[in-house]
């Protein structure tokens, strides 16, 4: 049985606790990487569209390190690669 659902829904509720104001899209890419070394570990591969009034003032790589520590438990035990595309409101 794959834990996917409730992997997603785990980086789901940490990115809506973080980002009260977000609107996102995360989609689980884990099954294009079967057999990658990463993925034999348990662990998934994610693209996210975020956007949120958060990153405002904020450079792309600061953007990016605010979603990664928000996700930094998460990144030990569930999520293996995560590409992030980080927007303000006024860019989306």
């Amino acid at each position: 049985m794959s834990d996917a659902p409730t992997r997603v829904a785990r980086i789901e509720a940490a990115l809506r606790a973080a980002f009260p104001d977000a609107h996102f899209t995360l989609i689980d890419e884990s099954h294009l990487h079967r057999g990658h070394a990463g993925a034999r570990d348990g662990k998934g591969h994610f693209r996210l569209q975020i956007v949120s009034a958060a990153f405002a003032g904020l450079l792309p790589l600061a953007r990016h390190r605010r979603v990664f520590a928000v996700l930094k438990t998460l990144m030990d035990t569930d999520i293996h690669a995560l590409s992030v595309d980080a927007r303000t409101p006024d860019q989306a």
